[in-house]
């Protein structure tokens, strides 16, 4: 028999931009009472909701529940960048390659399997298509260092066979509408997501297909005898077998202390760009850029078909083992963010920041997910190493194929990965991790 607590639940500061940039959803319940089901998933993220909906397609006789810790869209998969990418894009990288040719052949073909899974999703329950558009995305460069990276990466690129443009200034300019960028790499595989509204539609497909979903329903307790029980502050449900889906608060239950890396994200969306202001920008109406170091800051426009037109921009590191971040943070990289928003943007200079944001990265230092067996019964499809649309699916469907007893390419990718690398004893972590960080900013300062 095993208990494991929850020493934290999430905690997230400012509203997540892409959920509120949507019409509302209707709040679901909460979890109230007792319970029951096959099979019950913590955390209704891409992974969670993954997992979900690979669990019915190997059964859809499963009776499957889903508590959430706050509302669908409303926590990390709100908060995140919306990139669902397929080539290596290893964050701790200097230029995004990743172990070498084999691993990174491996892993790109596990990741355009995601993009697939989740573009059948967006098919079979008519999800609108303006919430996911395989369009690619650039690496952009506005320094000489940063056309380096990209010309590094795009060397490992030609070895692995994979299509690419690298584009001049003049390019980025008539696709940004922006004269910062020297240059840019373009690779098309890439999925750009309108985050919260790809969730959102495939929560109300997995409803309908007769999935539970329980929000504001953080759980405090999880313990096994005679199956697992699931504790939230109202109620408990049973199950022979539930999912961790919830990334880096695996470590909250007592999995992994001591290995995993918790970085705090920050990012700012621009009030709904008027008319003027779009003639003034120029440039075309969707496109997303991450930068060429990859501590640069990442930028996306959206149009209409996600919420308004409208410029998100993403910066601003900091390691908080305790995964939360403060106003005080925030305020400080918003200010940031509105120099970087300025530099690249100037004839937007007067538009303002509707909504600003923190979101939660988990990594592990040697790159590795967690998406195995913990205890019979009990498994994870967690640390997602800031790539939480492609590989949150793909650890989410390989944890559903494992409850199930079933073998393939992600399961035995997965499961064959090395256990998270420890870290160096609290409080040197932080101090260490934030000096880096600090410093491979200000070399990517430009970018």
């Amino acid at each position: 028999m095993a208990r494991h607590d929850a020493s934290r639940t999430p905690v997230f500061n400012g509203p997540a931009g892409w959920a509120a940039i949507l019409p509302p959803v209707a709040p679901r319940a909460r979890l109230e009472g007792q319970a029951g089901c096959d099979i019950a998933i913590i955390g209704g993220g891409f992974a969670g909701l993954s997992a979900a909906r690979r669990l019915r397609q190997i059964d859809p006789r499963l009776d499957i529940a889903i508590l959430d810790a706050a509302r669908i869209s409303e926590g990390g998969t709100g908060r995140n960048s919306g990139f669902m990418i397929d080539l290596p894009h290893e964050l701790t990288s200097g230029d995004y390659a990743g172990a070498g040719d084999s691993h990174d052949r491996q892993l790109t073909r596990l990741n355009r399997k995601a993009i697939d899974f989740a573009g059948q999703a967006v098919q079979d329950y008519a999800i609108p298509p303006g919430y996911f558009q395989r369009t690619g995305k650039i690496n952009a460069a506005a320094s000489k260092p940063g056309i380096e990276h990209n010309t590094h990466y795009a060397a490992h690129l030609r070895e692995l066979n994979e299509p690419h443009e690298m584009l001049d200034a003049q390019a980025m300019r008539e696709i940004t509408g922006s004269g910062y960028y020297q240059g840019g790499l373009y690779t098309p595989g890439t999925a750009m997501l309108q985050p919260a509204g790809y969730v959102q539609g495939l929560a109300a497909g997995l409803e309908r297909d007769g999935v539970r979903i329980y929000e504001n329903s953080p759980v405090t307790r999880i313990e096994s005898g005679n199956g697992w029980s699931l504790t939230t502050e109202r109620g408990e449900i049973r199950a022979p077998k539930i999912i961790l889906a919830n990334n880096g608060h695996l470590e909250s239950f007592g999995f992994k202390r001591g290995r995993l890396m918790h970085v705090m994200l920050n990012a700012c969306m621009t009030a709904e760009l008027p008319p003027d202001a779009i003639r003034a920008l120029g440039g075309q109406e969707c496109w997303g850029a991450t930068p060429a170091d990859p501590m640069g800051t990442t930028v996306r426009r959206v149009s209409a078909a996600q919420g308004g037109h409208r410029i998100v921009i993403r910066q601003g590191g900091y390691y908080r083992p305790d995964m939360q971040t403060s106003a005080g943070d925030l305020a400080r990289t918003v200010r940031a963010m509105r120099k970087k928003f300025d530099d690249r943007f100037p004839m937007l200079r007067g538009i303002p920041f509707e909504h600003a944001w923190s979101g939660h990265l988990c990594l592990a230092r040697n790159n590795v997910s967690v998406m195995r067996e913990l205890e019979p019964g009990l498994y994870a499809a967690c640390v997602q190493n800031g790539l939480g649309t492609a590989r949150g699916t793909l650890t989410g469907i390989g944890a559903a194929e494992l409850a199930m007893g079933l073998t393939s390419d992600i399961t035995a990718f997965f499961t064959s990965e090395a256990e998270p690398l420890r870290l160096p004893p609290h409080p040197f972590d932080t101090i260490g991790a934030n000096a880096y960080m600090r410093w491979k900013e200000w070399q990517a300062r430009l970018e």
